[in-house]
Parts: C-alpha cells; sequence; structure tokens
C-alpha cells in the first residue's frame, strides 16, 4: 500500500486567510497546529470536512501555547505544557482529529537523567493517548542552533520504550542536519515504528540559519544538496505511514516549483501520477 500524502500547516505558516491553499489536488490528510485563533481553528475544521480529508494536529493546537517543553523549560514550566497537552488531547478526540504530534524529546541541555526523563515521560504519553483515545505521534527534534543532542540522546534509547505511543515522526531535514551519512543507519532501526515522515530540504545561509525547502528533483543533481530520493523509497515501505509535505514559504518557491516536486515524490512513494 502506497503511503499516504499530506501536506503541513508550515506551508502557510497557519496563516487563517491561507488555509483553503492547504488542501492541494491529490493530497489526502493535512497536518497542521499553532493557529492564531479558535475562529481559525473552526474554520478549518470546516474546510477540512468540505475536502473530507483526515487531520491530525502538529502540537501546541495554538500558537500561544507549549512547544517543546515536556521536558525541560525553554519557554514553559514542564507542568504547564504536560496541562496544554493533555486538554488538546481531550478536545481533538472528540473532534476527530487522528493523531497528535509531539516534538519529543525536545532538549537543549542534557541533564545526567535524561534518560528516565524520556522514559518517564512516555508512559504519561501512553496513558493520555489511552485516556483520550488519540494517537500520540513523537518527532524527535534539534535544539537551539541545530544541536543534535535531542536526537542523538532518543537514537541511543531502547526501540522497546516507544512502542506504546502511537508512533514516530522523522524530520527528514532535521535527520540530515544531525546525523548527516548516518541518516539511513538511523532510520534503519527506527523503520519499523515510523508512521509520519516530514517531508522539506534544507537550505542553510551563511549566517547560520537556515529555511525549510520543498523537495524538489533538481536538488538530486545539483551538487549543493544532499540526494534525498533514496530515503523517500526507503521510508515509502513503512507500514501505514503518512508523507508530510512540510516546507515553509520563506524561499518564495513557485507554485510549478512545488507542484514538481509533489509529481516526484508521487512518483518515488508508488503513487500514479494524477
Amino acid at each position: 500500500m502506497a503511503p499516504r500524502l499530506g501536506v503541513s500547516g508550515s506551508t502557510i505558516l497557519s496563516d487563517g486567510a491561507l488555509l483553503q491553499e492547504l488542501f492541494w489536488d491529490g493530497i489526502d490528510h493535512i497536518e497542521i497546529g499553532e493557529f492564531a485563533s479558535e475562529d481559525d481553528f473552526a474554520r478549518f475544521l470546516e474546510l477540512r470536512e468540505k475536502h473530507a480529508v483526515t487531520f491530525g494536529v502538529h502540537a501546541p493546537l495554538f500558537r500561544t501555547q507549549s512547544k517543546n517543553d515536556l521536558l525541560q523549560k525553554i519557554q514553559y514550566e514542564p507542568s504547564v505544557a504536560w496541562e496544554q497537552l493533555e486538554q488538546s488531547a481531550e478536545k481533538l478526540s472528540a473532534l476527530g482529529a487522528e493523531y497528535i504530534l509531539v516534538h519529543y524529546p525536545y532538549l537543549n541541555e542534557i541533564p545526567w537523567n535524561a534518560d528516565d526523563l524520556i522514559r518517564e515521560g512516555l508512559i504519561r504519553l501512553s496513558e493520555i493517548q489511552q485516556k483520550y483515545s488519540i494517537s500520540i505521534i513523537c518527532e524527535p527534534k534539534l535544539g537551539f542552533n541545530k544541536s543534535s543532542s535531542g536526537i542523538e540522546q532518543f537514537d541511543q534509547t531502547p526501540t522497546q520504550w516507544w512502542q506504546n505511543i502511537g508512533g514516530l515522526c522523522m524530520d527528514v531535514g532535521d535527520l540530515l542536519i544531525a546525523k548527516g551519512d548516518a541518516l539511513l543507519h538511523t532510520l534503519t532501526r527506527w523503520k519499523p515504528q515510523i508512521k509520519v515522515v516530514h517531508l522539506h530540504h534544507v537550505h542553510h545561509h551563511p549566517d547560520g540559519k537556515y529555511w525549510w525547502i520543498p523537495m524538489h528533483p533538481s536538488h538530486e543533481t545539483d551538487g549543493i544538496h544532499t540526494p534525498l530520493g533514496d530515503v523517500v523509497k526507503f521510508l515509502s515501505d513503512c507500514t501505514d505511514v503518512t508523507f508530510i509535505f512540510e516546507h515553509t514559504p520563506h524561499s518564495e518557491p513557485t507554485s510549478q516549483f512545488v507542484r514538481e516536486g509533489f509529481e516526484w515524490i508521487k512518483e518515488l512513494t508508488g503513487q500514479s501520477a494524477k
């Protein structure tokens, strides 16, 4: 069975005035979070119903909530982050969301008891998942200044720790930065538990900043970007996996460029051209 294809709210930065732009021809799923208001969220739910696609929420549901604080304080105390997550789980389960995706683990500094913190948090995530009957997907993330410490810590944990959550999300761009040539080794280890793949390439700036850019076949041979076509093919036979187009608008890609990348991914993942 070919992977399901979806679009992320990142492509419009969850702008309430642009929600219609998420519903590309040929996609089955929307992943979105960080709404500016309840009104924007209500409008999204109306559009989602009209287009008959599934949806998941990339936490936080609203822009003012915690995004990275489940294990240590980045902006909010972890106790606040957990409370917000549980409230969102209850709300979204009732509204028919397929999953909540959380940045987990997100660690800017690695504490001496990092493994214990991660494992205890996974138990708590599993309890929330069971209590509200909604799948929770964990996405290991880069920290400040492209720090790979959290991803490295995740990659050293036993795979069985992660078996009682809904699954893992692998962000191809983040992992490319964190793992480099070891990217496929990491993906191989976690492949049985991968349920969501975030698709974007990375454009690096001389000042150290970077943008998420659309994946495109030209990147395979331009001598600038790391070829990722084989990575997409490798992940295409994960069980019940969803590929999410997660670039941002900062590079101002043309609609033609985005569409060419979309059609290329469809070919790589065994989808018939539409």
